[in-house]
């Protein structure tokens, strides 16, 4: 379920969506529908995945008609297969049409993220490590791809540039080295913070375990200086994997016993799962 407090911030980016794809009326629904008229539409899924951000697609609808009824037959996290009824939604057939792409765009997104995810997390099964998304998201997106990577079995790092202190190759740049990047870290970040500081040597992970990092990120790294990396480290910092990971070898870094692996391909290019709106039936 999403967190309710959310709402606000979800209502308003679907309002947005709406006025771009309906800035002055749906003109093929009117011509064909003048007049009010109840219908229901089928969600159906035409492809196997894992189903995300049902209350999201429901929102679609009722903002445009608050009458709409959607009716889900599965929930969010659960698997659903070819020709699956996934839902029933009802109301003015106007409002069915001129809501549905919208709606669509966001409920096949988020199904597509979570199933991505759902992907690697099988195949971390059996080792410590967590997956990890990024901030590497769609612009307006990122509250639904955020939820969609948790409902998909992960987890997130940052929300965004607020929550957390995470010291990138620029910002040690404009710090003059990791040591000093770190240090100033400690003085002015709130105590609360952990510090977690990227590197992509074995120099650096020294001269950051020196200055005591919280997290260290090993950024693009092969495999073998990794190992290396994580065996120097041997639990002094919680260690972070980083750099082209994704589905095709993320199990190879996960066996070095590392603590998260982040994935951005998760959010910035997980294909949709295809779904559709289907056999629309006039009621009156």
């Amino acid at each position: 379920m999403i967190d309710p407090t959310n709402w606000l911030v979800i209502d308003e980016h679907i309002r947005y969506a709406l006025r771009e794809d309906v800035p002055f009326g749906d003109v093929s629904t009117f011509v064909v529908m003048p007049q009010s008229h109840m219908g229901k539409f089928q969600l159906i899924a035409k492809q196997r995945g894992i189903i995300c951000g049902l209350e999201v697609f429901e929102r679609v609808f009722k903002l445009l008609d608050a009458s709409t009824s959607v009716i889900p037959l599965v929930h969010d996290g659960d698997e659903v297969f070819p020709g699956e009824l996934v839902a029933m939604v009802e109301g003015d057939v106007r409002i069915l049409l001129s809501g549905e792409r919208t709606a669509l765009n966001y409920l096949q997104r988020m199904s597509g993220t979570a199933t991505y995810a759902n992907g690697i997390v099988k195949q971390l099964a059996g080792t410590k490590t967590q997956l990890l998304g990024t901030r590497k998201t769609t612009p307006g997106m990122r509250v639904f791809e955020k939820y969609a990577v948790v409902v998909g079995g992960a987890t997130n790092h940052r929300y965004g540039l607020s929550d957390g202190v995470l010291l990138k190759d620029n910002h040690i740049d404009a710090a003059g080295g990791i040591a000093e990047a770190i240090e100033a870290a400690r003085q002015r970040a709130p105590f609360v913070r952990k510090i977690e500081i990227e590197v992509e040597s074995l120099e650096g992970v020294r001269t950051a375990l020196d200055a005591g990092a919280d997290i260290i990120m090993l950024d693009n790294m092969d495999h073998d200086i990794m190992a290396e990396a994580v065996k120097l480290i041997d639990g002094r910092a919680l260690t972070e994997a980083s750099g082209n990971i994704d589905a095709s070898n993320v199990r190879e870094y996960a066996d070095l016993g590392i603590d998260y692996v982040s994935v951005g391909a998760l959010t910035h290019s997980a294909p949709i799962l295809d779904l559709s709106l289907k056999h629309l039936r006039i009621l009156d």
